[in-house]
């Protein structure tokens, strides 16, 4: 079996580019590394992972409970694999993910106030994906600490999404939306134990060079591991 890196944050925290960074350097050293991105847009596995995100069930996140909603992106992710990526995993490769599962336990989980009732969705995710779809669990989580008043700020500049060639999604539109799910991905960050890489120091975003320094030097003591 391969190793997969997920590289996660919130909306606006710089995923794809320290993705593209990452990848390239690992490439550049000859490492046997393809790199994906969910949701996969190109395939028709996304239809309801794009109506959801494009507000034809609710023009807000909440208008669809978090196990449906995961629900769309599960199938996505298992139709991905199984015709796609799954092979270069399984002969030995490293698959370095833009998003995976993990991000249904940072926007979805946003969704549930009670702690209880969060892990419960939690557990019935991972079942879910892990157990019962037999998605591989990844190993290691490199997570883009971006607090959200930055991150709003970047999603805003930034306008059309040009990797999904879409607008703003419902997630995106929704700043509070958006400071729910930060508040929740440091607590889902900390109970999994993913690699926290935090984008601001003093107040100024770090730069994209500096950020994928520490993020090369993690995943590389990872993968010696």
């Amino acid at each position: 079996m391969g190793k997969i890196i997920v590289i996660e944050g919130t909306d606006g925290s710089g995923k794809t580019t320290q993705i593209e960074r990452l990848y390239n350097r690992l490439k550049d050293e000859n490492e046997d590394i393809i790199k994906i991105k969910y949701p996969h847009y190109e395939s028709p596995s996304s239809a309801l992972v794009k109506m959801y995100l494009n507000g034809e069930f609710g023009d807000k996140p909440e208008d669809v409970n978090p196990y449906t909603a995961s629900a769309f992106f599960a199938v996505d992710r298992i139709a991905y694999y199984k015709k796609e990526w799954g092979k270069f995993y399984n002969k030995g490769s490293i698959v370095l993910a833009d998003r995976y599962t993990t991000s249904n336990m940072i926007h979805q989980a946003a969704k549930i106030e009670d702690k209880d009732e969060k892990e419960k969705f939690l557990n019935w995710l991972w079942d879910l994906e892990f157990v019962k779809m037999g998605l591989p669990v990844p190993d290691i989580v490199i997570f883009l600490n971006m607090p959200p008043k930055y991150s709003i700020k970047l999603v805003n500049e930034r306008g059309e999404d040009i990797s999904a060639h879409h607008p703003k999604d419902i997630h995106e539109k929704d700043e509070n939306y958006l400071k729910h799910s930060y508040e929740n991905s440091l607590y889902i960050a900390n109970k999994y134990n993913w690699i926290d890489i935090s984008c601001v120091r003093d107040g100024k975003i770090k730069s994209i060079d500096e950020i994928h320094e520490e993020i090369y030097s993690k995943v590389k003591k990872s993968l010696k591991k």
